[in-house]
C-alpha cells in the first residue's frame, strides 16, 4: 500500500511548528541566561493562555490578573528549575494552575461563595467575560450562544463543582485547545488518564445543565 505523503498546507504548517518551536526554544535559553527581554516575548507569548486558564479557575477577571502576574514572576525567578527548556509552555501553565488551585482553597476556607460572587458582578463585565469565553468553548454545542445570564452562573458552577482534576482537564483541553500531552504534563498524568477526566466532566455537566439543555 502506498503511503499518503502530506499536502502542501500540512507540510507548511509543520515547518512553522518546527520554526515557532525553534524561535521559543531560543528565548528560554536567553531567559535562562539572564535575558529580561527574552522572558518578556515569552510572557506576551503566553499571557492570554494563561489568563483564560486562570479567569475559569477563579470565575473573577481581578484575580486571574493578578494571579498571571504572579505566576510569571515566580516562572522567571524558577527558570533555573526548567530541565527541559523546549517544554516551557507546560511548565508554566503548571504553575499557573497550581497557584489557581492554592487560591481556590484558600479562598474556599475564608468563606463559601455565594451566587453573587460566582456571577462575578451584575455592575460589571467579569461575568460576562467567562461566560463568553465558555460559551465559545467546546463543551457541547459551542455555536449556540448563551441565552441568558442565569445560563452562565449555572456553567460556572457547575465547572466549580467538578472533581479537581476533571476541571483542569476540561479547561485546559476542551477549553483552551492545548495537545492532550501538554495537559498530561500539567496534570502529571498519562495521557489515557486525561481523556478520561474530560470524557467525565461532560458527562456531569451535561447531567447537572441538563435543564437548560
Amino acid at each position: 500500500m502506498s503511503q499518503r505523503l502530506p499536502n502542501d498546507s500540512q507540510a507548511q504548517g509543520a515547518v512553522q511548528q518546527a520554526m515557532a518551536a525553534a524561535q521559543e526554544l531560543a528565548l528560554v535559553l536567553a531567559a535562562k541566561s539572564g535575558d529580561r527581554g527574552a522572558f518578556g516575548k515569552l510572557a506576551q507569548q503566553y499571557q492570554r493562555q494563561c489568563a483564560a486558564v486562570a479567569l475559569r479557575l477563579l470565575g473573577n477577571t481581578h484575580d486571574a490578573a493578578e494571579l498571571v502576574q504572579d505566576a510569571l514572576v515566580k516562572a522567571y525567578r524558577s527558570l533555573d528549575q526548567l530541565q527541559q527548556s523546549e517544554r516551557f509552555g507546560p511548565w508554566l501553565m503548571r504553575i499557573v494552575t497550581n497557584l489557581a488551585l492554592n487560591y481556590r482553597r484558600s479562598r474556599g476556607r475564608r468563606q463559601a461563595l455565594s451566587l453573587e460572587q460566582t456571577s462575578a458582578g451584575a455592575n460589571g463585565d467579569d461575568g460576562e467575560d467567562l461566560r463568553s469565553s465558555v460559551a465559545g468553548s467546546t463543551l457541547d454545542a459551542p455555536e449556540k450562544p448563551l441565552a441568558n445570564a442565569e445560563l452562565g452562573d449555572a456553567i460556572q458552577i457547575a465547572i466549580d463543582e467538578l472533581p479537581e482534576k476533571q476541571r483542569l482537564a476540561l479547561v485546559m483541553f476542551a477549553v483552551e485547545k492545548m495537545p492532550q500531552k501538554d495537559v498530561a504534563e500539567v496534570l502529571n498524568c498519562s495521557v489515557e488518564a486525561v481523556k478520561w477526566h474530560v470524557f467525565m466532566a461532560r458527562k456531569q455537566l451535561k447531567k447537572s445543565l441538563g435543564t437548560y439543555m
